[in-house]
């Protein structure tokens, strides 16, 4: 007669799900599902050349280099790129990414709604023969969100720590990843207000490099959306160009990098011109 203890293992491993498959290796980019644990292989990366990224050159030559040194096996840091929405934090982290993809660099993608499963996909990584860009797009937390306490340990702490072959970029709305009005809020209801806000606050500085990224004038708004006439082949005077780019910017109420690309996508559109 079989063990009941036995049959009651045996029931449970039927119920377990099957171990994750072995990722393929083969593409340079990845996104990070949940359900299950998996990553799932992206063929073609979304992004704008680097050359086409204006007016940010200082957050672009340090975070290029900073990134050169990683993907040859030298110490990098991880970085928070934050600023102002639409002027290029995300695009930069995969325009530098298709820039170094020769080194074999691969960029893994992790939805902010799953920060909490970073641990599994670090130790994913771990033991990968490749070096890996992790980055998190508009990263933010909530009063009531612990999240950011797994990523803090993972980031600086924690036993195992981060891999070697892994590098955190963050992109975020927020220098320090929360409202303002949260941080005031902790200081005036904590029973020490200091160390509450120090509690909250002290995940940026888990990041080794800060990239500030503001909003661009119209000077800088005209050379972007010139770069991208010039790289697409679209013949378009100055003086019509500016005209109605202007009026564009005034109908969408602001001005930054990614109205400059939604006003040159609008102008292909119209002169029958494919922006692959």
């Amino acid at each position: 007669m079989t063990d009941p203890l036995e049959r009651i293992a045996a029931a449970l491993e039927r119920l377990a799900p099957a171990p994750a498959a072995a990722p393929d290796w083969q593409v340079s980019a990845y996104v990070w599902d949940t359900a299950p644990d998996r990553l799932i292989p992206v063929e073609r990366v979304n992004r704008i050349p680097l050359e086409l990224l204006l007016g940010i050159d200082r957050a672009r030559d340090t975070l290029l280099e900073n990134t050169r040194r990683f993907a040859h096996g030298l110490p990098a840091n991880n970085a928070l790129l934050w600023g102002a929405r639409g002027m290029g934090k995300s695009s930069l982290v995969k325009a530098i990414h298709g820039e170094l993809q020769a080194t074999g660099l691969k960029l893994v993608e992790l939805q902010r709604e799953d920060i909490h499963t970073v641990g599994t996909l670090l130790s994913v990584l771990r033991d990968a023969p490749h070096r890996f860009v992790m980055h998190c797009d508009d990263l933010s937390f909530s009063h009531d969100d612990a999240a950011y306490k797994s990523l803090k340990a993972v980031l600086d702490g924690g036993i195992e720590g981060r891999p070697d072959n892994v590098v955190f970029y963050a992109t975020s709305n927020r220098r320090h990843l929360m409202p303002r009005d949260m941080i005031e809020n902790e200081r005036g209801s904590a029973i020490n207000p200091a160390e509450a806000v120090e509690e909250k606050v002290s995940l940026s500085d888990r990041f080794g490099l800060w990239l500030g990224f503001h909003a661009c004038d119209q000077d800088a708004y005209l050379a972007m959306i010139r770069g991208y006439c010039d790289a697409w082949g679209i013949d378009i005077d100055d003086a019509t160009l500016r005209a109605e780019a202007i009026e564009w910017q005034a109908t969408r109420g602001s001005r930054s990098g990614r109205v400059a690309w939604q006003f040159f996508v609008d102008l292909a559109g119209r002169r029958g011109v494919t922006v692959a």
